[in-house]
């Protein structure tokens, strides 16, 4: 199984305290600490899943809009993005749980024009108002004339935003731009007139779901 490379240490750490515990249940034979060593070990395998990072392949094309993160679409609406579309743009927001793979992906082929993290609160990454009062990072990509944003917002939970993007860099749909530990959302806006192939309750798959065709 791959795993996100942002995970090892923790990976490590999780693995070091489980075999540290069994080693002092040997050592002292107490059925705490063996109840410990297990929950422990318990722990870390799962630590290990949360940051598996799984090769991902499906449709692609100038045209389509692939889905940059696991989880499940909360929301689709139309708002003002000022930030890099300067207008109107349609809004598909997908929520991450603890058990999704959380390494995100570029949505569509082009170059990475916007770059910007703004720090601030850490509410349910669910509710609306996380996409402007959350800390996030915000991902302006330009593909064949049109531009296509990509939020990273923290959750409750989720406290590390990692994003590898930087102004001038060609994006590759399908590819690996980032990663955010722990529950969280991340969402697309895309051209109001876009055919948006997915709605609210679908569960889609990073790098493989397609959630908009381009006008």
């Amino acid at each position: 199984m791959n795993v996100a490379r942002e995970g090892i240490p923790f990976i490590l750490i999780a693995a070091a305290l489980a075999a540290g515990s069994f080693g002092m249940a040997l050592l002292r034979r107490s059925w705490p600490l063996w109840l410990l060593a297990f929950v422990l070990t318990v722990v870390a395998l799962w630590v290990a899943y949360f940051f598996r990072d799984p090769e991902r392949t499906g449709e692609r094309g100038d045209a389509l809009v692939v889905s940059p993160a696991d989880g499940r679409v909360v929301m689709i609406t139309d708002v003002d993005e000022p930030s890099f579309v300067h207008g109107k743009a349609t809004r598909i927001s997908i929520f991450m749980n603890i058990f999704n793979v959380h390494v995100n992906r570029y949505p569509v082929t082009g170059a990475v024009k916007y770059v910007h993290y703004n720090p601030g609160k850490f509410m349910n990454a669910a509710a609306d108002k996380a996409s402007l009062d959350n800390e996030q990072m915000s991902v302006g990509l330009e593909t064949n004339g049109k531009l296509i944003l990509v939020r990273q917002i923290a959750g409750a939970v989720a406290r590390r935003i990692v994003t590898y993007s930087k102004v001038g860099d060609a994006a590759a749909q399908g590819e690996r731009f980032g990663l955010i530990r722990f529950g969280s959302r991340v969402d697309v806006f895309v051209p109001t007139n876009s055919k948006v192939r997915v709605k609210i309750g679908d569960k889609p798959v990073a790098g493989t779901t397609v959630l908009a065709e381009l006008p």
